[in-house]
């Protein structure tokens, strides 16, 4: 029989399961969980200046590797404050752990100061949502909760009462254990020859790939090599499928390109690898389509497909290399026509002169000193639309909040990409609205030495919602920005600062904080620029 405080097994349970840090901020309901954590140098305790924070980088860390991103917080307004990060995690479908402090055991249920009914107010965003009773379900409740969130992929939260982690609990045996199985789906015979049938009778395929595709991409793009097929890339795989790639024609939406909305139209057979694609206006009006994905209840859910093959996309590809006759390249041909014409005209873009600084020349700028193999998180708004559009990505990898779409995400996305590969370039791209959503977390990356280059797209508006507001025939309101000098912000805070108002400035800045070896903001002025009209 051994015996020690039920804080200490969660902290050695952690360490099985490979969590290497944990965002936070203590309080009085973590405060004993925090004395354990003090004792131990194999996990890092990242302290975040908001809850929402260390929710959006544990999301994001968790995307970046497939790891799972831990965050902490106290009761009551702490964990709120959670609450969008998780909602992240869950749309995005990535595996996160938040352990959340409550009032101590004999006050639950007395409405004590900062209590809050948790587990209600977690409910529809939890994969995984239990409060710990006793001292003793703990390390089991621990291990329950980080293997549903791998296997669900989505957030698991954990309700512990502070004192509770002070408790000594004896144990004879452990009852559970800090393994995942992670399950390998394998396609049905009938369905491949289903598929090989449908792929053979076309004549105009296309590939729409999206996040599935991590890990199969090199698979995805043989097959479309040998079918002779135009690739769709979904916005939240941009880096999986190389944007250089000759058979990508780019995403699709109101992030696409323009040959990527007319072969969709031309398509007789829509293959979905490793996506749920959700627009439909996009898609074709009326083909035969195959979707391949790990989650069956995705397969058909915004497409009416003919075939669902509920399987790891790696499978499927090989075989259908294998077994599919090759095709001539007609199709492909005068899509990829099609796409060097939008290139060249995107190229033109970014390679004019103009006396004030334009979106895409700032994105330019940041591809020419972007390193191979780079982290770069993108914030929401109509920076996204830019970075889509005019940003090419090959071994690059790629952060965003793709389907709850939340503004705020790209410093702690940012934050999570450097913790994630210390020794990788990381860059933020941002607008001015989404950077002052969470910028007091700039000194999170300056206090633990996290070098990083944030790129604010500063039109002092949300220009995004101004757009929506117009094209729905009202007058813009509301969407103008007070002024902040974030380089003077960036400089207050330890980091490096510069302000671009030029092209030149602009590539100045970008060498002096690729060179500065600090966490660096670039507060880039960029001419109010209508996105349509480009």
């Amino acid at each position: 029989m051994f015996e020690k405080k039920a804080g200490a097994y969660v902290i050695d349970l952690l360490k099985q399961w490979q969590v290497s840090h944990i965002y936070g901020m203590p309080g009085d309901s973590i405060n004993e969980f925090m004395e354990e954590l003090r004792k131990e140098e194999a996990i890092r305790f990242i302290q975040i200046r908001h809850e929402e924070t260390g929710a959006l980088a544990a999301a994001a860390y968790a995307k970046l590797t497939g790891q799972i991103g831990v965050c902490l917080s106290i009761a009551g307004p702490g964990a709120v404050h959670l609450q969008n990060g998780l909602y992240d995690a869950k749309k995005d479908k990535v595996p996160v752990l938040a352990l959340v402090g409550q009032v101590s055991t004999e006050l639950v249920g007395t409405d004590a100061f900062q209590e809050m009914k948790l587990e209600s107010m977690f409910e529809e965003v939890a994969v995984y949502n239990r409060r710990v009773q006793k001292a003793e379900q703990l390390p089991d409740m621990l291990n329950q909760a980080i293997k549903t969130a791998y296997a669900k992929k989505g957030p698991a939260v954990l309700i512990v009462s502070d004192d509770l982690f002070a408790e000594k609990i004896k144990r004879e045996k452990e009852l559970s254990s800090a393994v995942y199985a992670r399950p390998h789906m394998l396609p049905a015979d009938e369905d491949l020859a289903t598929a090989a049938k449908l792929i053979n009778a076309a004549e105009k395929p296309v590939i729409l790939a999206g996040k599935g595709s991590d890990g199969a991409a090199a698979e995805v793009l043989m097959f479309a090599e040998q079918i002779k097929a135009p690739v769709i890339a979904s916005f939240p795989s941009k880096g999986l499928i190389p944007d250089e790639h000759p058979n990508n024609l780019g995403h699709l939406g109101q992030l696409g390109t323009e040959p990527a909305k007319q072969v969709m139209k031309e398509a007789d057979l829509l293959i979905l690898a490793g996506t749920a694609y959700p627009y439909r206006d996009y898609l074709p009006d009326d083909a035969s389509a195959i979707q391949i994905d790990i989650d069956s209840a995705a397969i058909g859910k915004y497409y009416p497909v003919t075939l669902g093959i509920a399987s790891e996309l790696e499978p499927v590809m090989s075989w259908l290399i294998e077994h599919i006759e090759p095709k001539d390249d007609g199709f492909l041909t005068k899509y990829q026509e099609k796409r060097k014409d939008w290139y060249d005209k995107l190229q033109a873009d970014m390679d004019k002169e103009t006396e004030h600084l334009q979106p895409q020349q700032v994105i330019a700028e940041v591809q020419a000193i972007l390193e191979p193999e780079a982290v770069v998180s993108l914030d929401v708004g109509s920076v996204t639309l830019w970075a889509a559009r005019y940003l090419h990505l090959t071994d690059q990898k790629m952060v965003v909040s793709a389907w709850i779409a939340t503004m705020g995400c790209g410093l702690p996305g940012a934050i999570a990409g450097k913790l994630a590969y210390p020794d990788k370039q990381v860059v933020a791209l941002t607008g001015d609205g989404g950077f002052s959503m969470g910028m007091q977390d700039f000194v999170t990356a300056v206090k633990y030495d996290l070098p990083m280059i944030i790129v604010i797209f500063n039109n002092q508006k949300i220009q995004l919602i101004e757009t929506e507001q117009e094209e729905m025939g009202n007058k813009a309101t509301n969407i103008d920005l007070a002024n902040i000098d974030y380089a003077a912000f960036a400089e207050a805070c330890g980091g490096a600062g510069f302000t671009a108002k030029t092209r030149s400035e602009l590539k100045e800045a970008l060498m002096q904080a690729k060179n500065s070896g600090k966490p660096a903001v670039i507060d880039a002025y960029v001419e109010d620029i209508d996105f349509e009209t480009m």
